[in-house]
């Protein structure tokens, strides 16, 4: 018996696997760059990167498609009584700095003191990288992951924590390797109330 796919009117023999495709003008707009780097965008191992690098800041900023807020939407007040902090550390991301577009490449704390509402752990990361998929400065991350924990759980208290290494130090200007940009943005309870700011921070490893 022969099986047809429903989606075989739509399969491209150039693209087996379904890739996005990179309207022309971004692909110029590359050959462009890389022309003028000093480079021949015609030479046989740059005749795709124009494609790759245009599917690969679709990933890299995908996070302009989505609201980080989403992630937060369910929550859980059944929690037996708890009412302690919560805390998430040493959370992995890379992002891309708005002013070169190199790379940032580090990890974030995230707590908060819950007033009645949680939600799943893993739900802080996604809101991290929500944020993190965009072109960004880490004061601007830092402050917007605070905010939307603060906006829509209503903690008593937020804390972000995120330490990076940025590649426009690394890999440009001064290129100074092996250093690292700590910022912080805390809310609530924790900037309020000195003995609960420095347990947070404690536990965060501060």
């Amino acid at each position: 018996m022969n099986y047809v796919c429903a989606h075989d009117d739509e399969f491209d023999p150039d693209n087996p696997l379904g890739k996005p495709d990179v309207p022309e003008h971004v692909q110029d707009a590359i050959r462009t760059l890389l022309e003028w780097a000093g480079d021949d965008p015609t030479r046989e191992g740059l005749l795709d990167t124009p494609k790759r690098v245009g599917r690969a800041w679709l990933e890299y900023c995908e996070g302009y498609k989505e609201d980080p807020a989403i992630h937060l939407t369910r929550q859980f007040e059944e929690v037996g009584g708890y009412d302690e902090i919560v805390l998430l550390k040493d959370i992995p991301f890379q992002s891309h700095c708005e002013h070169h577009m190199a790379p940032i490449t580090g990890k974030a704390a995230i707590a908060y003191l819950p007033n009645k509402k949680v939600v799943g752990i893993s739900k802080l990361a996604r809101v991290l990288h929500g944020f993190a998929h965009r072109l960004q400065i880490q004061e601007r991350l830092t402050a917007e992951v605070a905010q939307c924990i603060w906006d829509n759980l209503e903690p008593h208290g937020v804390a972000v924590v995120i330490e990076a290494q940025h590649g426009c130090m690394t890999g440009r200007g001064v290129k100074t390797h092996g250093v690292e940009m700590v910022t912080s943005r805390i809310l609530g309870c924790f900037m309020d109330d000195h003995r609960s700011r420095k347990e947070v921070m404690s536990l965060m490893g501060y």
